[in-house]
């Protein structure tokens, strides 16, 4: 029995680490992207590919890995993963040119993106059904905990060294360790298969996720439904589609014949599994949401730019909590009651960030009630919700959840950002309605004397022209021309009101939207609740 549990922390303090270090990776980068492209001598679009690329790459990876794992052994796929991980990072590190640092990239994601479905499924596979929402909440905490600090730590490591090369050689000797001890410490686990690997099926699979994801990213969140006709947009939509179209019809065949397919269709007959995937986009559309966060805490706050991912600590700690307290409240009380509660927290801590914060603490407190909702969801419930009643299959059940959890990360920003860059452009009419006003009152706050006064006529009569108002360019050269100290910090103190004030507009859309898609997790939990039922599985049958 010690021998057991000795071998079962070992293996879950492997995946933690190495979910950990993936999922940190693209959180990690972001920090260093302005660098590297100055390093490379390119433009923001094309270093954008750098993200681009990783995502693509995790959303192949994922379902193939899924099933890989279940067919030839978790220890296997996992010490292949960690390895080709491993040697994506340093050859990110050791790129000389910018084509070279793409195919690095991908290369990376290819190991990064199955290491959470291969934890999962061996928690799944070898644990008693009462430890396995503790284990998967604490492999979806490491997740969401390095997801929301990644961009902190990325700046954090490179104001240190100096250099991105390291934030990706620091993955070397840790894949280094982790092959190791996997190899000296994890037991082989996979399921029984018949059959060759459904090589078409992986294709058709890989294809489709590819031209559905890259359709998705190459929608625009300010012209949202503009960008749909384009070819670059729907072309892939509708290419991927097809695509997966055909893979249902050979995987519906190939089943029949008894074979091996590499995404069963009999979990896709399910409504319960359908729901399960269906509130998996939503919760990558929530924790696409937490992204905005720290440019929120910029832009409304007014915090320092080298300070916001520092503010990201208590929700990054919350999630943490979130992650274990969905762990417990599924081994106690099943996984319906654990989402359902994510879904209302995470409802409240949204809604407070447009309507109640004002100051500080106020944020601190929203961004730890809408962590710990996120937390909840993260890890345990859903993984749960996919794998019931499942002897086989588990990784790729959990890869088909992950999937569809990616593809709400990746549309939710899109629609996100549109929010925020309608808010601004909202900037012109704020400058021509509300900016006299909150000058005034700086103005009578300010005590300018003679020449100040004077310099003032002048700039009224300046910024009065126009009926669209000045956009913030003009204002800011206006503002750089003023030479009484007193006067230009009450028209920058009015500025940054009234910049703040769009922000807030942009930021609340967005915010508010999120409110909505937590109460969509909380209908389709509802909507799933009696037909789980049905299908005779009940809550305390799921906790057992």
């Amino acid at each position: 029995m010690t021998e057991k549990k000795s071998s079962q922390t070992w293996a879950l303090s492997l995946f933690a680490i190495g979910v950990f270090m993936a999922a940190l990776d693209n959180g990690i980068i972001s920090a260093a992207l302005t660098t590297i492209n100055s390093n490379f001598g390119v433009s923001a679009n094309w270093g954008a590919w750098g993200v681009t690329l990783y995502t693509l790459g995790l959303a192949i990876s994922v379902p193939i890995i899924g099933k890989l794992s279940d067919r030839y052994g978790r220890k296997r796929l996992f010490i292949i993963e960690i390895a080709i991980f491993g040697i994506g990072s340093l050859l990110v590190a050791l790129s000389p040119n910018f084509t070279f640092y793409l195919i690095a990239r991908f290369i990376q994601a290819m190991g990064g993106g199955g290491i959470f479905i291969i934890g999962s499924s061996h928690v799944l596979s070898t644990m008693p059904a009462e430890k396995q929402g503790k284990a998967l909440g604490m492999l979806g905490g490491m997740n969401g905990i390095a997801s929301v600090i990644g961009p902190n730590l990325g700046s954090f490591l490179l104001d240190i060294t100096g250099n991105w090369h390291f934030l990706f050689l620091i993955n070397v000797p840790i894949a280094i360790a982790l092959v190791i001890f996997g190899l000296l410490k994890l037991e082989e686990t996979k399921d029984p298969v018949s059959g060759r690997l459904d090589f078409l099926g992986t294709v058709l699979l890989s294809l489709s996720i590819l031209g559905i994801m890259y359709g998705l990213t190459n929608i625009e969140g300010v012209n949202f439904f503009e960008s749909l006709l384009d070819p670059n947009v729907y072309g892939f939509l509708l290419g991927g589609i097809l695509l997966f179209a055909i893979l249902l019809v050979h995987e519906s065949r190939t089943e029949k014949q008894g074979k091996d397919p590499i995404l069963p269709f009999r979990l896709l007959r399910q409504p319960t599994y359908l729901l399960t995937l269906l509130i998996g986009a939503f919760s990558g559309a929530l924790l696409a949401g937490m992204i905005f966060i720290p440019a929120f805490s910029e832009q409304v706050l007014g915090i320092a730019q080298e300070n916001a991912g520092y503010w990201m600590t208590p929700l990054a700690l919350a999630a943490g909590v979130g992650a274990a307290l969905g762990g417990g409240l599924v081994d106690k009380r099943g996984p319906i009651l654990a989402v359902v509660l994510s879904g209302v927290i995470s409802a409240i801590g949204f809604f407070l960030f447009p309507a109640w914060i004002d100051v500080k603490w106020q944020f601190v407190i929203s961004s730890c009630i809408a962590g710990l909702g996120m937390g909840i969801i993260l890890g345990a419930p859903l993984n749960i919700l996919a794998t019931e009643r499942l002897q086989t299959d588990k990784g790729t059940a959990i890869s088909t959840l992950s999937l569809s959890r990616q593809i709400g990360m990746t549309i939710a920003p899109t629609i996100y950002a549109g929010f925020i860059a309608r808010g601004f452009n909202e900037l012109p009419g704020l400058f021509k309605t509300e900016f006299p006003e909150i000058l005034q009152k700086n103005i009578q706050e300010a005590n300018l004397g003679p020449e100040g006064l004077a310099e003032l006529g002048a700039l009224t009569s300046q910024m009065s022209g126009g009926a669209g108002g000045m956009s913030e360019a003009e204002m800011n050269q206006v503002i750089s021309q003023i030479q009484d100290p007193s006067l230009k910090e009450a028209v920058l103190s009015s500025v940054q009101e009234v910049t703040q004030m769009a922000a807030q507009n942009g930021y609340s859309g967005l915010f508010y939207t999120a409110v909505v898609i937590a109460v969509l997790i909380i209908i389709a939990t509802a909507i799933m609740a009696p037909i789980r039922k049905k299908t005779g599985v009940s809550q305390q049958d799921a906790a057992k």
